[in-house]
């Protein structure tokens, strides 16, 4: 882990995946612009789990693109303007230590993680829980996340667990079925 002392916030763990996961990505034809089909399972993901933004998000060498996004509530002006471009910093959020770590990442109150709670996103956006798990194909490459998100604390626990587990399994087995196409 980096840190930038001036800003007083880690920054994103390197990532040595970016070179491959771009390749695979533009073979998949993903992360490139919004697209119907992820927005649909976005969607999905924010009413199972009744978070009120639920995002499939694609990690690129220096931003993040939400390549699904779902807004099922009304959101702080800040948070609307900060999904409009659907683009973020690789330093903002998440995401990209999920990616590099391989893992789901559970934040019940990120302010509750000192390496976490300095975040962007918590003071510019208002998030202030998570719960995202990778994307990991076939070939073994992390293309990004799956990912909810809550401007309130949650107690995700275990069941949060499991379930973005499962939404990630189903999301990569439908990413598979673009191949060939």
């Amino acid at each position: 882990m980096i840190y930038d002392l001036s800003a007083n916030h880690p920054l994103t763990p390197a990532d040595p995946e970016v070179p491959t996961r771009i390749v695979r990505l533009n073979e998949l034809g993903l992360g490139g612009g919004p697209d119907a089909q992820l927005d649909e399972f976005a969607r999905r993901m924010g009413e199972v789990t009744k978070a009120p933004l639920a995002m499939v998000n694609f990690i690129h060498e220096d931003h993040q693109y939400l390549g699904g996004l779902y807004t099922g509530a009304e959101l702080p002006v800040a948070l609307q303007a900060g999904l409009s471009g659907r683009t973020f910093s690789r330093e903002h959020g998440y995401c990209p230590h999920v990616v590099v770590r391989r893992k789901a990442l559970v934040l019940d109150d990120v302010c509750d993680y000192p390496r976490f709670a300095g975040n962007p996103v918590v003071d510019e956006i208002g998030i202030r829980s998570y719960l995202g798990a990778p994307l990991i194909d076939r070939t073994g490459v992390a293309l990004g996340t799956v990912c909810v998100v809550d401007t309130e604390p949650r107690p995700w626990g275990r069941p949060g667990l499991e379930t973005i587990k499962a939404l990630a399994a189903e999301l990569v087995a439908q990413i598979h079925t673009r191949e060939g196409r």
